[in-house]
C-alpha cells in the first residue's frame, strides 16, 4: 500500500474501481485549481497551456520508453484510434483490420465505421475466458494491415501474451496497434521491448488523473508514412502558422492530434503522472500482485466462481468474479461502502498501489454476506 493518505475517498470508503476511474487525490484537486488559478490570474496564458501539453508529452514517453515525438497527446481514446484511421488506406489487397473479442467497444466500433472505407474487419474469438495464441496464427494472413489488440479485457481482466502476438503479425507482415488503458500505470510498459507499431491508452484510470486526456504512441519509422485526415490546428508543422490555404502536417506523431488540446486535464494528467512515478511500476506491479492473488485465494475458498485467470502471469489489475446479479451486488457493496463495477454478468474488482489487505478482507466478508448473490 501506497500514498494512500493522498486519496481522502479513503476515509469513508473501500475503493476498488481502478478500471473505471482512479481514485481521486489531493494532487489531482489541487492541480485542477492550479489551472483555475492560472486562468483567472494570467488570463490567457497559452504559452504555459502548450508547455503544460509538452510535459505531459514527455511523460508518456517516459512511462513507455519512447521518444516524446513519438507521443500524440489525444482528448480519447476514440480520438486516437479514429485519427489513425483515417491514415489507412484500405484500397489494397492489404486491407484487413484484426479485432480480438477482448476489444473495448469505441476500438472496435470505429474499425467497423472503416468497412465504409473498404476495410474488412475479422474477429478473433474467445474461447471462454481466453483467447488462444494459434487463432491469431489462423486468422492473420497475407491481407491483414493492422492487428488491433487488447493488452488487458476491460471485462475480465485477462491479460494477453502481447509479444508473441506481435511476433505472429510481424511474421505476416501485419502492423499492431495495443489498446494498453487497462493496463498503463499498473506494470511496466515498453514499447520498444513490445515492438508494437502504435499503443493507445489514457490517463483516466491507473494513471490516477481524469477523463479528458489519452494518447498515441506512433513508432518513429512510420509517422511520416500516414497522414490523418481527421486532423487540426495542433497537429500542423507549425501551430501558429494560421495557414488556411494547405496543410502541413507535422513530422512528429503530433499529426495524429487536431484541435486545442485539453488544457485542463493537462494539470490532472502531470499529476496522476507524478503520483505513479512516485511509487514506481515495478513496485505497484509488485503490489497488485499480491493484492490480487489475496482477492483471488479468498473468493476461491469462498467458493465463488472466479472468471479471472489464477496464474498472475495470465491477467491484469482486475479480478472478475461470476454473479448472477451483478448490477444488484454492486449497489448492495455500494452501501457496505465498498466502490466496485460489473461488465456482463461479472464483478470487476480492481485495486492500485494505494489498496491494502483490509480493503480485501472488508470486501471478502461483504461479498459473503450477500453470497446469494455470488453462487
Amino acid at each position: 500500500m501506497y500514498l494512500r493518505d493522498h486519496f481522502p475517498i479513503f476515509k469513508e470508503k473501500v475503493y476498488l474501481n481502478s478500471c473505471s476511474q482512479g481514485a481521486l487525490s489531493f494532487e489531482v484537486m489541487n492541480a485542477y485549481k492550479r489551472y483555475l488559478n492560472d486562468w483567472q490570474e494570467k488570463g490567457s496564458p497559452w504559452e504555459l497551456w502548450v508547455e503544460r501539453n509538452e510535459t505531459v508529452r514527455h511523460g508518456v514517453a517516459g512511462l513507455l520508453n519512447s521518444d516524446p515525438n513519438e507521443i500524440a497527446v489525444t482528448t480519447s481514446v476514440s480520438a486516437a484510434v479514429g485519427s489513425l484511421a483515417t491514415a489507412l488506406d484500405f484500397s489494397g489487397e492489404r486491407n484487413k483490420i484484426i479485432v480480438d473479442d477482448f476489444a473495448f467497444p469505441t476500438t472496435a466500433q470505429i474499425w467497423h465505421a472503416n468497412e465504409a472505407r473498404g476495410a474488412q474487419v475479422v474477429h478473433v474469438p474467445a474461447a471462454g475466458s481466453s483467447i488462444p495464441l494459434e487463432y491469431y496464427e489462423d486468422i492473420i494472413d497475407e491481407k491483414t494491415l493492422l492487428v488491433s489488440l487488447t493488452h488487458v479485457c476491460y471485462r475480465n481482466g485477462v491479460k494477453q501474451d502481447v509479444k508473441k502476438i506481435v511476433e505472429i503479425a510481424k511474421r505476416k507482415g501485419a502492423m499492431v496497434l495495443l489498446d494498453s488503458f487497462q493496463a498503463v500505470g499498473t506494470m511496466p510498459i515498453d514499447v520498444r521491448e513490445l515492438d508494437v507499431d502504435f499503443l493507445t491508452g489514457g490517463v483516466l484510470k491507473y494513471l490516477c488523473a481524469s477523463a479528458g486526456l489519452a494518447f498515441l504512441y506512433v513508432r518513429q519509422g512510420l509517422i511520416n508514412r500516414f497522414s490523418p485526415t481527421d486532423t487540426g490546428w495542433f497537429a500542423q508543422a507549425n501551430i501558429f502558422a494560421m495557414d488556411i490555404y494547405r496543410h502541413d502536417p507535422s513530422p512528429t506523431a503530433r499529426r495524429f492530434e487536431s484541435g486545442t488540446p485539453p488544457v485542463p486535464n493537462t494539470y490532472a494528467a502531470q499529476a496522476g503522472l507524478q503520483l505513479v512515478r512516485q511509487v514506481g511500476l515495478a513496485k505497484i506491479e509488485d503490489h497488485l500482485r499480491e493484492i490480487t492473488g489475496a482477492i483471488k485465494a479468498g473468493a476461491m475458498k469462498r467458493g465463488f466462481n472466479l472468471v479471472t485467470p489464477v496464474d498472475p502471469q495470465k491477467h491484469g489489475a482486475m479480478v472478475a468474479i461470476r454473479s448472477h446479479k451483478v448490477d444488484l451486488l454492486v449497489k448492495w457493496l455500494e452501501k457496505d461502502g465498498i466502490i466496485v463495477s460489473s461488465r456482463d454478468d461479472n464483478l470487476r474488482i480492481s485495486p492500485h498501489f494505494y489498496n491494502n489487505f483490509a480493503d480485501v478482507d472488508k470486501l471478502l466478508d461483504c461479498l459473503t454476506t450477500h453470497k446469494e448473490l455470488m453462487v
